[in-house]
């Protein structure tokens, strides 16, 4: 497996403590329809909320959330129609990009965008 591969991975587990601790109950990880995958479903405040999350083990080539582009919210507003076609008791949604940063002999950095949009 490529390094890329391990690091998001490790941003996935990372990210997930990270929203635990902040009061989020996760109700699904690397959830998939088709060739749609939302990295994240969980509920906070009686809002269901897609969470796409990307890691860096640096800010060399830019910061994590400055490759989340276009394609990748339209895919996950995808995803997100299915799952609330399959789980339609959800009135509130919301999506999200939380920023992950491993660097070597520093403390992970996060930072969380909500409410993202096109």
């Amino acid at each position: 497996m490529a390094t890329h591969n391990h690091t998001g991975i490790e941003g996935e587990k990372l990210g997930a403590d990270y929203l635990l601790q902040t009061g989020y109950e996760i109700l699904e990880k690397n959830w998939r329809y088709s060739h749609w995958e939302v990295d994240i479903i969980a509920i906070k405040n009686n809002t269901l909320h897609f969470i796409e999350i990307k890691t860096r083990r640096s800010k060399k080539f830019g910061f994590p959330e400055e490759k989340v582009g276009k394609k990748k919210i339209e895919n996950l507003i995808n995803a997100a129609e299915q799952y609330l076609y399959l789980f339609p008791q959800w009135k509130r949604i919301q999506f999200d990009i939380l920023s992950v940063i491993i660097p070597v002999n520093e403390p992970t950095a996060y930072f969380f965008i909500e409410d993202v949009y096109l």
